[in-house]
């Protein structure tokens, strides 16, 4: 009987031993970028006035090839995590705004993950502005899982990013109230690089109710950065994560 036994434990940790690799396997046949993080929801900034802190970005231990978008706890500015560097923007007048590098800093919402290679895309001197890159993007990714992060690298013929700026103590219970405070801000002829994460089914959480886009742009000197409202696309590259 002990015999009997031993010999099923044994047979056992094979088959478990073979599992276990086989979906490690799996695992390392998926593709290269990592599943893509969604702390809060932007519905429940504007609408719930849920505006503190829902994850403190120092508190991300993965940093190699890290991405991220969203709003500066109790919107006073905007975040963006690039390639692992994290910048924080804030308004300073209606026309400058202040550009700071660190991650010491929080979000009541955030989209972010890890991506380490990608691939090039060409596409039509016909897409210039966001819906346009909607639709692109849309048509030439029905095989990616989603959401999924991209990047555009270039020249910007012109950009309308904003700073959410909310007076201290303010109460928000619509999309009217959050954007009390917020300010635009205009950029032409620039080199500069936008952000983006793209989903057709998390709007509400990390877009806004009628985009499948959230993208935040800074400039190449790293002078300006902000939230992606408007876009006319000069001599930009498309990137999107590397698939096996």
């Amino acid at each position: 009987m002990k015999i009997k036994r031993l010999a099923f434990g044994l047979l056992t940790t094979v088959v478990i031993s073979c599992q276990s690799t086989q979906k490690e396997k799996s695992s390392e046949e998926t593709t290269v970028s990592t599943d893509v993080h969604i702390v809060g929801a932007m519905k429940n900034v504007m609408w719930k006035g849920k505006l503190g802190s829902s994850i403190d970005l120092d508190s991300i231990s993965d940093k190699n090839g890290l991405y991220g978008l969203g709003p500066v706890s109790y919107l006073t500015g905007e975040l963006l995590i690039n390639n692992g560097k994290s910048y924080v923007s804030k308004v300073t007048s209606d026309s400058t705004m202040i550009v700071e590098k660190t991650f010491k800093t929080s979000a009541p919402f955030l989209v972010y993950g890890n991506v380490t290679q990608w691939n090039e895309i060409e596409f039509p001197s016909a897409v210039k502005t966001i819906p346009d890159l909607e639709k692109f993007i849309n048509d030439t990714t029905t095989s990616f899982k989603r959401p999924f992060a991209f990047k555009l690298i270039g020249q910007v013929s012109s950009a309308v990013i904003h700073i959410q700026n909310l007076p201290e103590g303010t109460k928000v219970s619509s999309p009217e109230e959050a954007h009390q405070g917020q300010t635009n801000y205009t950029i032409t002829d620039e080199a500069a690089e936008i952000i983006g994460f793209f989903s057709t089914q998390h709007k509400g959480v990390f877009t806004h109710h009628d985009s499948f886009l959230h993208m935040h742009l800074i400039t190449k000197d790293e002078s300006k950065m902000g939230h992606l409202d408007e876009l006319k696309i000069g001599e930009m590259k498309l990137y999107l994560p590397f698939k096996i």
